[in-house]
């Protein structure tokens, strides 16, 4: 029987670069997982990954993206931003546009809209599937596939474990911690409608961790905003650092017990 490892990688916005720094630590200690499921920002680096693309290039097409610009806002829609107005520059990464197409067995989660659930995508057209999993509830617009509207597969399942809850190992990526906050950080609508999303997506996130083999979850990703690009580099390390020094750790105790 083949052995199977299987990566979780929660949504986050731009701290999503956090699991490409993630990939090239487990990488580095030669983990190299075969199994991808990944929801928001994590379904778009599942999918880089699973398309063979390294962390150098997954981390110069994150700096590439420009979420907010005159043409891609949103005319007579439920949304500020048009998500179909990404599918040009996702086709430059995945020109087959299938999932038939990737290297590694890939799970994309998103949440449909007219049903409520969480739906669970593994084969057929990729990019649709990829801005549906990222579509943001009230920035985004929804995304329509096969009659159905999807949005962000946060809203039910930030940490889309049970898709490779077979495999032999699993390693799980979180990039949402919830940090504590002051009455002053409340400035906008906005500020209140993230943290009560954050809150709800933490909550059910981390009931699924014990799961896991090993949970990457560093804490002072709490610090960056998801919309904010201008630490792409900061949480690349953040995500390679944390990874790294768990690895290193697990490392020393398991040289530890081998000796005694």
């Amino acid at each position: 029987m083949n052995s199977t490892i299987g990566l979780v990688l929660s949504g986050g916005g731009y701290r999503g670069v956090a699991h490409i720094g993630a990939i090239k630590a487990l990488e580095e200690f030669g983990i190299v997982p075969n199994v991808i499921s990944g929801t928001s920002a994590g379904a778009l680096v599942g999918a880089l990954y699973a398309a063979n693309y390294n962390p150098e290039e997954m981390l110069a097409a994150f700096k590439s993206i420009k979420l907010f610009g005159f043409s891609r806002y949103a005319r007579k829609q439920p949304g500020f931003v048009d998500s179909s107005s990404f599918e040009g520059f996702l086709h430059d990464y995945f020109p087959d546009n299938s999932f038939d197409s990737l290297s590694k067995k890939l799970f994309v989660t998103a949440t449909d809209l007219l049903s409520g659930r969480a739906k669970v995508f593994r084969d057929g057209e990729l990019i649709r599937t990829i801005l549906a999993s990222a579509a943001f509830p009230g920035i985004f617009t929804p995304v329509n596939i096969a009659g159905d509207l999807y949005a962000d597969g946060g809203i039910l399942d930030n940490f889309p474990i049970q898709p490779v809850s077979y495999c032999n190992k699993i390693y799980g990526i979180y990039v949402s911690p919830v940090k504590p906050m002051q009455i002053a950080d409340f400035k906008h609508s906005y500020d209140v409608v993230n943290r009560a999303f954050q809150l709800r997506m933490h909550q059910s996130s981390r009931l699924k961790f014990r799961l896991c083999d090993m949970v990457i979850n560093p804490p002072e990703l709490g610090d960056y905003r998801i919309f904010n690009s201008n630490h792409i580099d900061e949480l690349f390390e953040i995500g390679y650092r944390s990874t790294f020094m768990e690895l290193q750790k697990k490392a020393s105790e398991q040289h530890y017990m081998e000796e005694y």
